[in-house]
């Protein structure tokens, strides 16, 4: 079945098959408090998803359900995450495969990409990038109708690239941290929506993140340095309520 890579310049992006059916996604993780967020934060994405907590009930729900991509943590309790893709497969399920590592497990990110794997994110990670990292594999593993898709996403005359993580406004190029690339990212996958200081903190920062919302603060004022100065201003705060990005006026 083939994936509809239209997307709306500025709004939030769904991806979806052509025949209007979401896109399906197995999460395998024996974290019951992680996998939650997870589909959670999927089917924000208007996606179907479906979870697993061992390698066997991974192996069986993906041969029914057919998963489009698998989110697959590389430690689980009856057998690892590596032997979960073979058998899978080895049924004829090329599905992409993003696997979840230790942050310190080298040797894992390494094997389960020679295994097979298409992409990895380290625990802890934020849920906005692991969105990201899912609609990159999405997109290329559609060759077929690769051509037809826009990393891009664009608000007003501000660009921002998910592909090559290349930031421009008029044209200029702007550099940005790590963080200050996922925050941006999210503000405009939600043009002209107010988001909360607790929602961006959710999204952008790690799941396990044991911080202040201060830090949304600082760094919405690191863009508004990079993105703002000396231009009309696209980043705005909405007192008491959270932040938004809208074309300048």
């Amino acid at each position: 079945m083939s994936i509809d890579l239209s997307e709306s310049r500025g709004a939030q992006a769904h991806l979806h098959h052509a025949d209007g059916s979401p896109i399906r996604v197995l999460v395998v993780d024996d974290e019951s408090t992680l996998t939650d967020l997870l589909q959670m934060a999927l089917r924000y994405e208007g996606w179907d998803v479906k979870s697993a907590s061992t390698g066997h009930q991974a192996v069986t729900v993906a041969r029914d359900f057919k998963p489009d991509a698998v989110v697959l943590d590389i430690m689980l309790p009856d057998f690892d995450g590596l032997q979960v893709m073979r058998r899978i497969r080895e049924a004829g399920n090329e599905t992409p495969v993003l696997f979840l590592t230790a942050k310190d497990s080298l040797d894992d990110r390494i094997a389960g990409l020679t295994a097979g794997g298409d992409d990895y994110v380290t625990k802890p990670f934020s849920l906005e990038e692991l969105v990201a990292r899912l609609r990159s594999l999405l997109r290329r593993s559609r060759a077929l109708i690769a051509d037809t898709s826009d990393p891009r996403i664009v608000v007003g005359d501000l660009v921002l690239d998910e592909d090559s993580y290349e930031v421009t406004r008029s044209g200029e190029q702007i550099s940005l941290t790590a963080t200050e690339f996922e925050l941006l990212r999210y503000l405009m996958r939600n043009p002209r929506r107010v988001l909360s200081k607790a929602q961006i903190l959710d999204r952008v920062w790690s799941y396990d993140f044991g911080g202040t919302s201060s830090v949304v603060e600082l760094y919405i004022s690191y863009l508004r340095k990079k993105i703002d100065a000396g231009r009309k201003p696209m980043i705005h705060t909405v007192r008491g309520a959270g932040y938004m990005v809208k074309a300048a006026e």
